[in-house]
């Protein structure tokens, strides 16, 4: 069983840097407030000002279940509830959503600060997970 938890852990790592830095595309932009004032013309920035909202969530998303993605197989494999699997994935995206907040748009951390709490973000769950599994 140890040997299954690092294969995983290690294969979320893997999936962090895939989806936070290969597959993010225009969504790397559009979370950040900044993006939609330099884009949307002023006497029409009203409407979109909470724009980049929708774009935080949904990079925030992706980026949830792209590191879940090996313990959903694991799961297929009836070896974890799926529920278990989909609570981690949204509480994952709440919390993604406010680091990626505090760095895109508050400015408040760094990269290094960002990545270090993702990264923390992927031991707890995987350990959590690893708790409940089989």
């Amino acid at each position: 069983m140890k040997s299954k938890i690092v294969i995983i852990l290690i294969s979320m790592i893997f999936l962090h840097i895939v989806d936070d830095y290969y597959f993010q595309g225009v969504l790397a932009k559009m979370k950040q407030r900044q993006w939609w004032k330099d884009n949307i013309p002023d006497d029409k920035f009203q409407k979109y000002k909470y724009d980049y909202i929708v774009a935080l969530i949904e990079h925030a998303f992706s980026w949830s279940f792209m590191i879940h993605f090996p313990w959903i197989v694991y799961s297929l494999l009836g070896n974890l509830n799926q529920i278990i699997i989909l609570i981690s994935i949204v509480v994952n995206t709440i919390i993604h959503a406010i680091i990626d907040n505090e760095k895109a748009n508050k400015y408040s951390i760094n990269l290094v600060i960002d990545q270090s709490f993702h990264l923390l973000q992927i031991l707890i769950s995987c350990f959590i997970l690893f708790g409940f599994s089989k």
